[in-house]
């Protein structure tokens, strides 16, 4: 697969000289052309070359693509060459954001209890090429005018658990070559794992780009934390949050802390006053999220009503809210809804 290499690789590979890789790259990155045929500056020969060894840009197949009532939200399952799929999703708003949210793995080992990506466990890291590939399929679908603004990495899988193939692929989204996206438009989620929270810190110490990083917290206890995120039993709370400090310590990234809001489980005002305890003297954002919620996992979304009271009661203990609202709940946009769907039919048929 050519997104597997950057273009001192590449060249290697094809034994040609940068030039030519850097031709490559302009019409995959600036023209969004993925068919080596239509490449028309580079020789028939080359090209037949690019066809022989890689077949085409993509080695994935799109098996879905579902968009809202709307038209701002736009979900990708895509199938890989062994059989096993993620989902990407391109959700724009009325603030001309453009954002494509990706996957690192397929399946996720956490088992978050209210999300769908870890309903079957955890299967295999994604390659670099195959996180790029995601990107840019998502940034074909935007139209002329339109311009992807902003990375999230939060679909399928624990980003922190294969970081390497996801710096190399969010290096070339970042790269002036690439699609030239800005650093600080790029957030990475982890649900919480200290090992991994430290390593990106010394990432970006060591004159790494500086993502921005987003915790799940989802609760203000262990207690309620570990029953909906198991994680929480291996590294609680207390490891998380002195992760989290240090990232701000060595990077100066202010941290996201998300909360997926749960009728009846962690929406309550007692709840939001002991948020307010745990995350007062943090230099950080909370990101109130009412719940998608998954068929069949037994979780609510909470009221219009419970959600403002939550908020507002965050608000007073003075942090620094935001509220994500729900987007693409009719085409399956919750994490792994689609995936889910497509193992159930196959599985039917």
């Amino acid at each position: 697969m050519i997104l597997e290499y950057d273009k001192l690789e590449l060249a290697s590979v094809l034994g040609t000289p940068l030039f030519r890789v850097n031709q490559i790259r302009r019409w995959i990155f600036s023209r969004k052309v993925f068919d080596f045929n239509l490449m028309t500056d580079l020789s028939r020969e080359f090209r037949l070359k690019l066809i022989e060894r890689f077949g085409s840009v993509f080695c994935g197949t799109e098996l879905n693509h579902e968009i809202s009532d709307d038209d701002l939200t736009e979900k990708l399952l895509i199938e890989w060459p062994d059989g096993e799929s993620v989902e990407s999703v391109l959700l724009r708003d009325m603030r001309d954001h453009r954002t494509a949210c990706i996957s690192t793995q397929v399946g996720c080992g956490m088992r978050c209890a209210f999300c769908a990506s870890g309903m079957n466990g955890f299967v295999r890291n994604l390659t670099r090429g195959e996180i790029l590939e995601q990107v840019l399929r998502l940034n074909a679908l935007l139209s002329r005018g339109e311009r992807l603004t902003h990375i999230v990495v939060m679909g399928i899988g624990e980003p922190l658990l294969n970081l390497e193939a996801l710096l190399a692929a969010l290096n070339e989204i970042t790269s002036a070559e690439g699609l030239d996206l800005s650093v600080r438009r790029v957030t990475i989620s982890t649900v919480g794992i200290p090992a991994g929270i430290i390593k990106l810190a010394e990432f970006v110490k060591s004159g790494g780009k500086g993502y921005k990083l987003a915790v799940s917290l989802h609760a203000p206890n262990d207690l309620i934390r570990s029953v909906i995120i198991p994680q929480n039993r291996v590294h609680n709370i207390r490891e998380v949050l002195e992760a989290a400090d240090k990232y701000f310590e060595q990077t100066g990234r202010r941290v996201t802390f998300e909360y997926t809001l749960i009728d009846g489980v962690n929406d309550r005002v007692e709840h939001a006053d002991e948020l307010v305890r745990l995350l007062t003297g943090k230099t950080a954002i909370v990101n109130v999220i009412p719940l998608n919620p998954v068929e069949n996992l037994g979780f609510a979304t909470p009221s219009k009503q419970v959600t403002e009271k939550f908020v507002n009661r965050l608000k007073l203990g003075r942090l620094k809210v935001k509220i994500r609202m729900r987007k693409g709940e009719k085409i399956n946009a919750a994490c792994g809804q689609l995936r889910q769907n497509s193992k159930r039919i196959n599985k039917n048929l």
